[in-house]
């Protein structure tokens, strides 16, 4: 099963927006070569185990709470869930 992607594009004054939309994997591929941050949101050992190239770990449960000091506010923002059924 392919990651679900959602991205949080740059909203007024280069803060993110507010809500994350659906995009797909073409999409994915755009933002990222423009620069965008990719954040998987699965628990550690599981980023550990497997993950994208490039990506960052930030559990979901620690999103609000670290995506501030961990995330450029500047640049999208994709965010992933690769989770095997």
């Amino acid at each position: 099963m392919p990651p679900d992607y959602q991205a949080w594009p740059r909203g007024h004054r280069g803060k993110m927006a507010a809500m994350p939309r659906r995009i797909e994997r073409d999409e994915v591929r755009r933002l990222l070569d423009q620069g965008a941050q990719l954040v998987e949101v699965l628990p550690k050992e599981e980023f550990d185990e497997e993950h994208l190239p490039g990506a960052i770990n930030i559990p979901l449960r620690r999103i609000d709470a670290r995506a501030g000091e961990l995330l450029d506010s500047s640049r999208p923002v994709v965010v992933y869930c690769w989770d095997d059924p």
